[in-house]
């Protein structure tokens, strides 16, 4: 007995021994931990809270298997375990808590776990609770352990596909070439058969296969032809269950559209191509097309052309944007020389990437004849060369330069007339030879080309050609060299053969010049040492020069080109004096006029400007002298208008009529023009024959508008008078007309003899008032006899 007990005592202590070491172990890494007695499989976990203090304690809690079937109707709620406890309790309660505590999940007091409703596993597939257990006094028995309610799934969930699958592949793939990848989807535990789906294709099309696992469509032949059907259609069926029968489906359609590859040869539509095309037609555009079909996709095609023989040389054949051939023309057609062409044209196709025969490699027309006849055109003259460049010396009159010729291409062969349209061009052509002359000549140093068109235009149709003419001017030496020289001063100390200043020359001639220069007149005090370089220096030959000497120093410098003919220029060369430092630098020197040559046209040109300012100051004084003798004319007329262009001063009154006759103001009767005497010799002034009317004759009424008539006739008279001065008087005359209901303020009236007051009683007033008693007191009849 006591050996059994030892034996019993013993495997107690390795038993928890080992479970303290299994614990620790599985804590350490991270393994859910069962404590207490198993009693069968149990899914339910139960975990005791840890205490402060370091020993563990022993759990006693005891659990069956804890699964709720999913969707299992409760309108009782029904039993799925119990709670217990390994210590011996007569009296005790318990009490749960976590999620679906007392609502889903009861508890009485055996320790029963009720389910008081149905569960979705899709909805929540764990529910975590713990449980305690509690003495009849209420009194903590066992303390709270975790357990776990798992809820077992169902097949209640279809498969379903989220969304629409499209595909596509190139036609003539090979087998097993990806098309798409489907998926579908199944709300039941993936980790069960429930959830596990299989994929088929509702109809077995022989195009196409899919692998049942993963959901991948491939081609299933290497045939497959955009040009025989360019689009599929499959059905997919996605099924739970593993596929078996029993499990629910879901199908899809997905579309399949085969892409195109160039497996097809292009083909003339027809054999023979007939083309019309004008001898003028312009290179590089189309003469007609040549149609091809070709059943591939226009991005796709890759037609090339091929024209044998010396065809080629005439036409080409370029790709349209319908990748259809353009035949254009490549060179120039002449109807008169060649007026058809017929040649064959090949048509390959690109077909590297292809595997195997095009489909219509037996049926395609890859040769066909063209037919090209060329229609005669009225062509415009041609020249025989595209640009003329004729050489002309400068200075000279050449009647033959070149000649230009164009002809007629066409077989009529017109004659063709020849012109210049530039017309200040200094060249002249023959129009109906085309030969060129100058009409002056020209001057290279003024324009060394002349460029210019030539227009050959055929007669009578009036078709015109143009072509560009150079005409290069070459160079004669006819200009003189021109001397160059820094200003050149001599200084008082300068001794024999000093070196003064340097010469040099410049030429406008394009011909290489070889300056030589000399002295054109001896000179006693320079001379000049050619270096036969273009240079030379000017010396002194003989001092003294003094500053204070009156006499100016100067040299002729003659200069010579030594082209042909030789160009010779002389030109006189000022040569100051000065006063220098011990350096040679002038401190003083004398003003010396410098004086180079004058060019001809520089003469010239001052010339005309002379006769012009001549001309002018001639024609200015002889147009003073003409107005000077028109006035003298005008004033030895005796014309009364002198007397009132003169009256710019104030009134004396009585005593002013000596010197202005205003009376013969109204002298103007009837038609009121102003009388004069016909035989225009001199007559006493009017105011001397004034007398005074008898008191027994009527006084003479003044005519009506005198004043209006005499300024008429005036101002007409200024009008035609081309010769005379305008006169302002006659624009400033204060009249007011006889036309005026203000009547005229002027007192010239007064003198007439038609008015009823009598002045008689001037006379007896004294001498100073007889001229005014005259006036107004004048015969009427007496004075107009006068006239």
């Amino acid at each position: 007995m006591m050996a059994w007990l030892q034996l019993c005592a013993m495997m107690g202590l390795m038993a928890s021994v080992v479970s303290s070491i299994s614990l620790a172990v599985a804590e350490d890494f991270g393994i859910p931990v069962v404590e207490g007695k198993k009693r069968s499989s149990s899914v339910g976990i139960v975990k005791k809270e840890t205490h402060p203090v370091l020993f563990r304690q022993k759990r006693d809690w005891i659990w069956n298997s804890l699964y709720v079937e999913e969707e299992k109707p409760a309108p009782i709620a029904y039993k799925i375990g119990q709670l217990k406890s390994s210590q011996r309790v007569e009296v005790k309660s318990f009490k749960i808590d976590g999620e679906g505590a007392n609502t889903i999940f009861t508890v009485d007091q055996k320790g029963d776990l009720f389910v008081t409703r149905s569960l979705d596993r899709e909805e929540k597939s764990l529910y975590h609770l713990t449980a305690k257990m509690f003495d009849g006094n209420n009194k903590l028995i066992e303390d709270s352990g975790e357990f776990v309610v798992q809820v077992t799934d169902i097949n209640d969930n279809t498969p379903v596909f989220p969304r629409t699958y499209n595909g596509s592949i190139m036609e003539r793939s090979t087998i097993g070439t990806k098309v798409v990848e489907v998926r579908a989807t199944d709300a039941d535990d993936p980790t069960t058969a429930n959830g596990e789906l299989r994929y088929s294709l509702t109809h077995d099309l022989s195009a196409f296969q899919i692998d049942s696992v993963t959901g991948v469509i491939s081609c299933k032949i290497n045939s497959l032809d955009r040009e025989t059907k360019s689009q599929y259609v499959v059905v997919v069926k996605a099924q739970d269950m593993r596929g078996m029968k029993s499990g629910s489906t879901a199908t899809t359609s997905v579309t399949i559209t085969i892409t195109d590859t160039n497996d097809n040869i292009a083909s003339f539509t027809r054999k023979v191509y007939d083309l019309q095309v004008p001898e003028d037609h312009k290179l590089n555009e189309k003469i007609g097309t040549l149609e091809l079909e070709d059943r591939d996709q226009i991005q796709n095609k890759e037609p090339s052309f091929i024209i044998p023989n010396d065809s080629n040389k005439v036409f080409l054949i370029d790709l349209s944007p319908n990748k259809d051939g353009n035949l254009m023309l490549k060179q120039a057609l002449d109807y008169e020389t060649t007026n058809s062409y017929t040649f064959t044209v090949q048509v390959r196709e690109n077909l590297k990437n292809l595997r195997f025969p095009a489909d219509n490699v037996n049926s395609a027309v890859t040769t066909a004849q063209v037919n090209v006849r060329v229609l005669d055109v009225d062509e415009p003259p041609v020249f025989s060369l595209p640009i003329y460049t004729f050489t002309v010396l400068e200075e000279r009159i050449v009647n033959n330069i070149g000649t230009v010729t164009a002809r007629d291409p066409d077989r009529a062969s017109k004659s063709i007339r020849y012109s210049i349209l530039d017309k200040d061009c200094p060249i002249s052509i023959n129009p109906l030879t085309g030969q060129l002359s100058t009409l002056r000549m020209l001057d290279r140093e003024l324009e060394a080309t002349h460029m210019f068109q030539v227009r050959a235009q055929e007669e009578p149709s009036g078709l015109e050609s143009f072509v560009k003419v150079n005409i290069i001017v070459q160079d004669v030496n006819d200009n003189k060299p021109d001397l160059a020289v820094d200003e050149i001063f001599v200084c008082e100390n300068d001794f024999t053969n000093m070196v003064i200043g340097t010469l040099r020359a410049t030429d406008k001639d394009d011909q290489p010049a070889s300056f030589s220069f000399s002295l054109a007149t001896e000179s006693s005090n320079f001379t000049i040492k050619d270096y036969s370089n273009g240079t030379a220096d000017i010396m002194v030959k003989q001092g003294p020069f003094s500053l204070d000497d009156p006499k100016d120093y100067s040299v002729d410098v003659r200069i010579s080109d030594g082209g042909r003919p030789v160009q010779t220029s002389i030109t006189k060369l000022a040569i100051k004096s000065c006063r220098c430092d011990a350096r040679r630098v002038p401190t003083q020197c004398k003003a010396g006029a410098r004086r180079m040559g004058v060019s001809v046209h520089a003469l010239i040109a001052i010339l005309l400007c002379i006769l012009t300012i001549l001309v002018i100051v001639i024609l200015f004084v002889m147009r003073k002298r003409y107005q000077k003798d028109s006035l003298a004319s005008m004033k030895n007329s005796g014309e009364i208008h002198e007397q009132l262009v003169t009256y710019d001063e104030e009134g004396g009154g009585e005593m002013d009529t000596n010197g202005y006759d205003v009376s013969i103001l109204s002298s103007a009767c009837n038609d009121g023009s102003l009388l004069r005497h016909p035989d225009r010799h001199p007559h006493p002034s009017l105011y001397a024959m004034v007398q005074k009317a008898p008191h027994h004759l009527p006084q003479p009424t003044a005519c009506k508008g005198d004043m209006a008539a005499m300024i008429e006739v005036k101002k007409d008279e200024a009008d035609h008078d081309r010769d005379g001065f305008p006169f302002d008087t006659l624009h400033i005359y204060g009249y007011e007309g006889p036309e005026s209901l203000a009547g005229s303020l002027s007192s010239l009236e007064s003198s007439s003899t038609g008015s009823n007051v009598d002045y008689d009683f001037l006379s007896e007033w004294g001498p100073r008032f007889r001229t005014l008693a005259e006036l107004y007191g004048v015969d009427g009849t007496e004075y107009y006899h006068q006239y």
